[in-house]
């Protein structure tokens, strides 16, 4: 397949790969990449991932044509600081996505979870993964890897702390893998375009996060544990978390549940 059938966008998936079978759609795109000058908003998708990544090393598994799984490659040029507008940015895009083509009601796990809700539950249904390259101070290269449980059912979702479901298993029939694609792609275009002019991603980003305003427990990679109030995130994307003597913390990664830890 040489064209995403029915995408209409200027650039963001007009320089498209496939491949069926991959380990990473992130590394294959960065390898790519140092081999080709590929154009910004190339495509790299997959049927099946057999070494998926997701944030801090963990893996993202799912069954063959059952997901939806693709890397985009942008050349924002931004300011350093600003590599978070990418996540910003592609996850508020991938939940009005998913909302314009189905029923569910979506959010933003912070920072990167795709959430629906379904069965009385926020359910995490995907992810992303952002993996940038700076120089001289500025995000030259951003490969952004999507993952999306959309067809799987009961018995193929992982194992997760956050329950899983897919947006079948919520919707209740199958869901068009290359019609959610096309929207992702298209509303990821128009929000990329906006950051470019200067328009910050956060206020749609922040307004998608269920973590605002819930006592949660994060733990960044090196252990540290915060408990407090989530009450907003600031410009960078960074989640303002306020502990119980008053003192507020700006956390740029880690585990964040929405509960005390016991």
């Amino acid at each position: 397949m040489d064209k995403l059938c029915g995408l209409h966008t200027d650039f963001i998936g007009q320089e498209y790969r496939y491949v069926k079978v991959t380990g990473s759609t992130n590394d294959d795109l960065r390898a790519l990449s140092t081999q080709e000058q590929l154009p910004d908003g190339t495509v790299l998708l997959t049927s099946h991932q057999t070494a998926g990544k997701g944030r801090l090393g963990r893996r993202w598994e799912a069954a063959p044509d059952t997901s939806l799984l693709f890397s985009v490659l942008l050349r924002p040029e931004w300011a350093a600081d600003r590599a978070g507008w990418v996540t910003m940015l592609t996850a508020t895009a991938v939940t009005k996505a998913i909302a314009a083509i189905t029923s569910l009601q979506t959010a933003i796990k912070w920072p990167n979870d795709i959430m629906i809700f379904h069965d009385g539950l926020w359910r995490k249904t995907g992810g992303l993964l952002l993996e940038g390259s700076m120089e001289n101070g500025r995000l030259q290269q951003a490969i952004i890897g999507i993952g999306l449980n959309v067809n799987m059912s009961a018995a193929q979702l992982p194992d997760a702390i956050t329950p899983p479901t897919s947006l079948s298993l919520a919707q209740g029939e199958e869901i068009s893998r290359m019609e959610l694609l096309n929207n992702i792609l298209t509303t990821l275009e128009q929000m990329y375009l906006s950051a470019q002019s200067e328009q910050s991603p956060r206020p749609a980003w922040e307004k998608q996060l269920i973590t605002i305003e819930q006592t949660v427990t994060a733990t960044t990679r090196s252990g540290q544990i915060y408990v407090g109030m989530a009450e907003s995130c600031d410009e960078y994307g960074r989640l303002l978390i306020r502990d119980d003597a008053g003192t507020l913390h700006p956390i740029a990664a880690a585990d964040v549940t929405l509960r005390k830890s016991k």
